[in-house]
């Protein structure tokens, strides 16, 4: 299966698209007002210590308190028994230095853990743990011992005092690769130690790569074939990136300059807009209500318009076999996370159940996050987890409505400023206008004329024409109009 990475950059975010077999199945978006803080490291200050929950508030100097509880303080294989009280290692004014684990989300404040870790393409190096470990995503017995022998060879001769993990990307990987990797991780590690030294409480020590750059760590793998950038500046960054920390990937990473937006190639804009709505159509005519709440996740099959041809029971274990598939993709599509709650139609037959479950487990099995899927409920319901630690798409791209009151979501005012600003690339490309006329929401147009007039202004220069703003009070919050004048 042809496996291929797009990426749009766009004034002021970068968005990515892993596609597989021509079906988009994961998406990433950052944007720079708003960057995911996973694995970022900051010098942060103890602000409140809750002995009952074992854990402590930590200022970083963001909106919100993070949040750092007593076994994210303590490397497992150092310590066997009972955790100690968190006031025995934590008291209020007290200096940290800290890793984000999980980014904020909803009312909740970030993660934190002071067991540090800075991942490379083939290693993750912890500068405060001595132990030597190979990912449980690498099955081979005989690669885990390769791998294991080479890295207790490589750890005492460069870095003899820190504990690394092979990462799923390090399998059949040399030793040369290893090598090459750990001496920079313990050349990064250096600066960041350095720069810890001075840095003030609050403040970011070490923040993690950007997304373009990130991807060939976390998503690159033999699989893939090429990583298209549509923008040659970027493409070159990205290339010159590759030669010295990813040699593997630098052929594979081309700058797109074809006509059409390189979202619309595979239908990713399509598939983008679809993963915001509840509901998912299957082929079979059968559909999921997909919805998203703080506490979990739940997703509901229907049959809807699917009757089958022969029997009730074979119309439903087609729709619910199609529907584990669809599911496993949705979950990647979408980034959700935590707790899952799945509502298959009932089934009468154990083996039916059996197969669906099975179904749902392969399928599952490709996601790169870590899951569990626990065996049908009394209740008929399969429970899973999906380890979550970045927003899904829908928390980055929507907003709570207000006209509903909070019961349903709308694309926020900066994701319409981003998508039309992809609109007017859109029309550059098919008509030769002497400028662009954009009506909008008034609140829309606010927010270009003030937050977003950068790269209003960046697009204006690199399009060679001038973009004129109109409020249009009667628009609905995600109603646009671009026309070429």
């Amino acid at each position: 299966m042809s496996t291929e990475i797009l990426v749009n950059i766009g004034p002021q975010e970068t968005r990515v698209a892993l596609v597989e077999g021509g079906a988009t199945q994961e998406i990433y978006v950052q944007r720079a007002a708003r960057h995911g803080l996973v694995g970022n490291i900051y010098k942060g200050v103890v602000v409140r210590v809750l002995p009952g929950m074992q854990a402590a508030f930590v200022d970083l100097g963001l909106d919100r308190t993070a949040f750092l509880h007593v076994a994210d303080m303590i490397a497992s294989e150092a310590h066997a028994g009972p955790l100690p009280p968190v006031e025995k290692l934590l008291h209020e004014g007290q200096e940290v230095l800290v890793q984000i684990l999980k980014d904020p989300m909803g009312t909740k404040g970030a993660r934190l853990t002071t067991l540090l870790s800075i991942p490379s393409r083939y290693l993750v190096l912890m500068p405060f743990e001595k132990h030597v470990g190979v990912s449980a995503r690498i099955e081979d017995e005989s690669e885990r011992t390769r791998l294991k022998t080479l890295l207790e060879k490589l750890v005492p001769e460069l870095s003899p005092n820190w504990g690394v993990i092979a990462r799923t990307a390090a399998e059949g990987a040399d030793e040369d690769g290893l090598r090459q990797d750990l001496s920079f991780l313990t050349r990064l590690w250096a600066s960041v130690n350095q720069q810890t030294q001075f840095a003030k409480p609050g403040h970011l020590v070490h923040g993690d790569l950007p997304l373009s750059m990130r991807i060939l760590r976390d998503l690159l793998g033999t699989a893939v074939e090429r990583i298209r950038i549509d923008s040659a500046e970027e493409a070159r960054r990205v290339q010159q990136f590759a030669q010295v920390f990813v040699p593997s990937a630098a052929a594979k990473i081309e700058a797109y300059s074809g006509h059409a937006p390189i979202f619309d190639l595979y239908g990713v804009e399509d598939e983008l807009n679809r993963a915001l709505d509840r509901k998912v159509d299957l082929k079979s005519g059968g559909h999921l209500i997909i919805d998203q709440t703080e506490a979990m996740t739940t997703i509901d099959v229907n049959t809807g318009a699917f009757t089958g041809h022969r029997n009730l029971e074979e119309t439903i274990l087609k729709t619910n076999l199609e529907a584990a598939g669809a599911i496993a993709r949705q979950l990647r599509l979408r980034n959700l996370g935590g707790i899952i709650i799945i509502d298959f139609i009932d089934m009468k037959a154990e083996e039916h159940r059996a197969q669906v479950l099975r179904t749902l487990e392969k399928d599952i099995a490709r996601d790169s996050a870590r899951t569990h899927v626990y065996p049908f409920s009394p209740l008929g319901l399969v429970e899973m987890t999906r380890k979550r630690t970045r927003e899904s798409l829908g928390h980055i791209l929507c907003e709570p409505c207000a006209v509903c009151d909070g019961r349903g979501v709308v694309k926020t005012v900066e994701t319409i400023c981003h998508e039309i600003a992809r609109e007017v690339q859109r029309a550059a490309r098919l008509y030769e206008p002497k400028a662009f006329l954009v009506l909008a929401h008034p609140k829309v147009i606010e927010r270009l004329q003030e937050e977003q007039s950068g790269g209003l202004a960046e697009l204006e220069a690199s399009l060679k024409r001038p973009i004129k703003l109109q409020a249009e009070s009667h628009y609905s919050q995600e109603t646009f109009d671009v026309v070429p004048v």
